[in-house]
């Protein structure tokens, strides 16, 4: 057994313990085994924290945005120097496979830092003429930042959370999910590393209560959320309190539409991706795919031999495409939806098993599911699994495919499949979703805004766009001529 981590917050620069002591156990779930003790916030270290942020915003505000952009650039490059021993700690902590982590998570958080580095030194307002006076505006910070993280991609989450916020001049204050506090706090140590003044980015860890106090605390003028759709109604509801700003990356029930004339074996990998990549736990996940009744057999077949050969297995072997969900009790969650989703007629066409044989029987490793004879009002349908489950439909025209795809509460994301790329543009437009994909899926480059419609969010991280959800605009009026007034 490896050696059991020390997890402390990192508040002003420094690796703190608790106030009160308070420590929860991080479990590694492909194998159970604790690997970290981690200190849990309270009270007096959100506050500390938050005391830390004001003295860091002080200094970092003033900085000039070029100065700022330096440091965060020289962050994303030692972010990226320590790609193995973070993506092997990412594995550690959420279950995925270390051919994933290793390609994907650190990079993207060094994309992020690096973008928004870049963006930094150009933030300006602009000048407006207005003849015998002029205005002019300025961009600048809000203040402290709460940034809140989910558990599937920790270390990319507190990069995309923290670039945005820092490169504008705010602190951050930034809590990780409790099932997966290890990477933020190396995070925090780079960052540190490359410059970054004392308590401009605090980490504390913990539960709900610890998130509500950083909703509720009068100090935080915004909160950033990835989560849960029933959480971001929370957070609303504790920051409408002192009316702080919110940006929330919320769940979804993303359809997938594949039309009569798409490349079928590009669609079925992009269903794949859309469906088994990170064990099913995306929030922007294509879970439900509508296939063209005239392909939908093809499809299926080809669909099912390529799923039934994805391996599964220890997640830090390279070979593995598979690895454990979050959590014992996440993999109930999912295993009852499988259950559930037969009980209300849909055929269970492979895969949906959990795996309980050594080495496999101290972690949640379920076989990717793939469901047909489905129906749109199925809760198998509607409601969100995050994880390995694909729900397949059929379809007889374009705006039957564009009708079912928007019946849905949500809409963070969709994928259209189709050689006809008048038909591809045709049909996003009327897509309800924040992010859609043409012949690809879930794919997330840093230069592209990121967030959803009606139930899926608020706001946009990712790409200019972020900027402004993280800054605000003061105008200034400036009157060259005579003041002019009635009195």
């Amino acid at each position: 057994m490896a050696e059991i981590q020390n997890c402390k917050l990192y508040i002003a620069g420094t690796h703190q313990d608790a106030a009160d002591g308070e420590t929860f156990d991080n479990l590694n779930p492909a194998t159970g085994e604790v690997i970290a003790r981690v200190h849990q916030a309270g009270k007096a270290d959100v506050d500390r924290a938050v005391e830390a942020s004001h003295k860091g915003f002080a200094v970092w505000s003033a900085m000039t945005c070029a100065e700022r952009g330096r440091i965060l650039r020289r962050a994303a490059d030692l972010l990226r120097a320590r790609n193995d021993e973070l993506a092997r700690l990412e594995t550690l902590d959420t279950g995925r496979p270390i051919q994933e982590t290793s390609v994907e998570d650190i990079n993207s958080g060094a994309d992020c830092l690096e973008y928004f580095g870049a963006i930094a030194a150009g933030l300006a307002g602009e000048h407006i003429d207005l003849g015998q006076s002029f205005a002019y505006t300025r961009r600048e910070p809000l203040g402290i930042c709460a940034g809140i993280g989910a558990w599937n991609y920790p270390t990319q989450i507190a990069c995309w959370k923290a670039a945005p916020a820092l490169a504008c001049g705010n602190s951050m204050i930034f809590k990780p999910a409790e099932l997966t506090p290890l990477t933020a706090v190396k995070v925090a140590e780079i960052l540190s590393e490359a410059g970054l003044p004392d308590g401009v980015f605090n980490v504390v860890h913990g539960f709900a209560e610890t998130g509500q106090l950083l909703t509720r605390h009068p100090e935080i003028a915004k909160v950033s959320l990835t989560g849960e759709v029933g959480t971001g109604r929370k957070i609303m509801a504790d920051a409408a309190g002192t009316v702080k700003q919110v940006t929330l990356e919320l769940g979804g029930k993303s359809p997938i539409l594949i039309f009569d004339d798409a490349d079928i074996d590009r669609a079925v990998t992009g269903a794949m991706l859309g469906n088994f990549y990170s064990g099913g736990e995306i929030c922007s996940n294509g879970t439900r795919v509508f296939v063209h009744e005239s392909v939908k057999d093809a499809f299926l077949e080809r669909l099912v031999a390529r799923t039934e050969a994805l391996k599964i297995g220890d997640p830090l072997d390279p070979d593995t495409q598979v690895g454990a969900l979050i959590s014992l009790e996440h993999t109930e969650k999912v295993m009852q939806a499988i259950a559930d989703g037969q009980k209300e007629g849909a055929r269970l066409v492979t895969g949906g098993q959990r795996l309980t044989e050594p080495p496999f029987d101290r972690g949640g490793f379920v076989t990717p599911a793939i469901f047909d004879a489905c129906n749109d009002d199925m809760n198998l349908v509607r409601e969100e699994i995050f994880g390995p489950v694909l729900s397949l439909l059929s379809f007889k025209d374009d705006e039957e495919a564009i009708t079912r795809a928007n019946a849905t509460p949500y809409g963070l994301a969709a994928g259209v499949f189709t050689r006809d790329l008048t038909r591809a543009h045709r049909t996003v437009a009327r897509l309800q979703a924040g992010i859609c994909w043409i012949n690809n899926y879930n794919l997330t480059p840093i230069e592209m805004p990121f967030g959803g419609y009606k139930q899926s969010g608020l706001g946009r991280e990712n790409g200019k766009a972020a900027i402004e959800y993280y800054s605000q605009l003061k105008s200034v009026y400036v009157e060259l001529g005579e003041l002019e007034s009635p009195y």
